[in-house]
């Protein structure tokens, strides 16, 4: 069997779905794997998909690609564009488009798993292929885990992962340590006494109490955190009120947090609590904040030994020049949690998907973060090739790196 890979890309491009509603999109991994062979089980920590081939006796090799998509409306104008719209976790209807790359993780996935099997007369070992859920969510590998994935399948002795980001397609980066960071979801809500707007002196605002906390907070950065550590502190909403002429009773801030180490973040994490419990004291709230601290995903650290490895092998296979340190990302990953639950060193990289012409001239215009559509972007469309060819050769080369011979 030889799938067409571009094909089944745009396919998944085109039919993106939520996390832990990928019911299509696991439909379709599923049955690419079984058709190459693979023992395959659907519904694992909701919608993920494991399939296993037992190739001889030799480590076992976790390759893990995430599915889902994101609410975002896509506006690339390709020809394959998503026009999907799904219900919310809230219950909301939105726009749904792959604007993290995730359908190009699970068709890298196949096209390596196929690799393998057409080289499986020159390795040795169990291969675990990892279709994982509700990323976007920080939550389906850890849904998978609970769901007994080091259990019910064979334990995996490392843990290899990949993610395609806006660097020009062709180059590979990754790094030993801290690859990522750590997340974690803060919703502040404060408590004052709402009123008539004309009488604000009658009232206690929280809405103002919130906007002081909005700038208060990024003093953690700014004057609490060592220049060069890698922290930062986003305010990403702001609810409260609902006409002009009412001082509302409650406001609500989303915070999200990103560090890297867990010394940072507990000093990052207790200073959010401090800074909104003094803003709340501060205007006279005689009821502390409610501070609710949700999804947490681990810091995305690579194993120093695993990683060189890896690295060695991708100089092999690209070239030292398409080899790259990209440094550590502020973006997360929830991949961590299936390493750990294993107790497997992770190795974790990223591809470029940029078109290098297109890279190139931005990058001597100094207007990359303008002119290069990064993840999460309603414009975010990596280039089909070389993306694909790169993204499975380097997860294919990996996993033969760690097979015995």
């Amino acid at each position: 069997m030889v799938i067409d890979l571009e094909s089944v890309y745009r396919d998944l491009h085109t039919h993106p779905e939520l996390g832990f509603a990928e019911t299509r999109t696991a439909q379709v991994a599923a049955g690419h794997l079984r058709d190459l062979g693979l023992t395959v089980t659907t519904g694992v920590g909701g919608t993920g998909v494991v399939g296993v081939l037992e190739n001889g006796e030799g480590p076992v090799v976790a390759l893990r690609a995430d599915m889902d998509g994101l609410p975002v409306e896509e506006r690339t104008g390709l020809d394959y564009a998503s026009t999907v719209r799904a219900v919310g976790p809230d219950g909301t209807d939105v726009p749904v488009m792959h604007a993290c790359g995730h359908d190009m993780h699970v068709t890298c996935l196949l096209g390596a798993v196929e690799d393998l099997v057409t080289r499986r007369g020159t390795w040795s070992g169990t291969l675990v292929a990892v279709v994982q859920p509700a990323e976007e969510l920080v939550a389906g590998a850890q849904a998978m885990v609970d769901d007994g994935l080091v259990e019910r399948f064979p334990k995996p002795d490392v843990v290899l992962g990949q993610h395609v980001a806006p660097l020009p397609a062709g180059i590979v980066g990754l790094r030993p340590g801290p690859t990522m960071a750590g997340s974690d979801s803060v919703t502040v809500t404060f408590h004052g006494r709402g009123g008539h707007g004309s009488r604000p002196q009658t009232t206690v605002d929280p809405l103002l109490t919130a906007c002081h906390a909005v700038v208060r907070l990024q003093s953690i950065v700014s004057r609490e955190s060592e220049p060069g550590e890698i922290v930062v502190v986003s305010v990403g909403a702001i609810h409260a009120g609902s006409a002009d002429n009412v001082v509302p009773a409650e406001a609500t801030l989303s915070i999200n947090v990103r560090t890297v180490s867990d010394q940072s973040r507990t000093r990052v994490l207790t200073a959010v609590r401090r800074i909104v419990e003094a803003e709340a004291a501060a205007a006279g709230m005689t009821t502390p904040p409610t501070v609710v601290e949700s999804k947490h995903a681990p810091a995305t650290i690579n194993d120093e030994a695993a990683t060189a490895r890896v690295r060695a092998t991708f100089v092999e296979t690209f070239g030292e020049h398409a080899v790259i340190d990209p440094g550590t990302v502020t973006g997360s990953e929830d991949v961590g949690a299936i390493a750990t639950a294993a107790g497997a060193p992770l190795v974790f990289w990223f591809f470029g998907g940029a078109d290098p012409a297109a890279f190139a001239a931005a990058a001597a215009a100094g207007t990359l973060d303008s002119d290069i559509p990064s993840n999460h972007s309603p414009f975010f469309a990596p280039v089909v090739q070389p993306t694909l060819d790169v993204g499975v050769a380097a997860l294919s080369a990996a996993a033969r790196e760690w097979f015995a011979r």
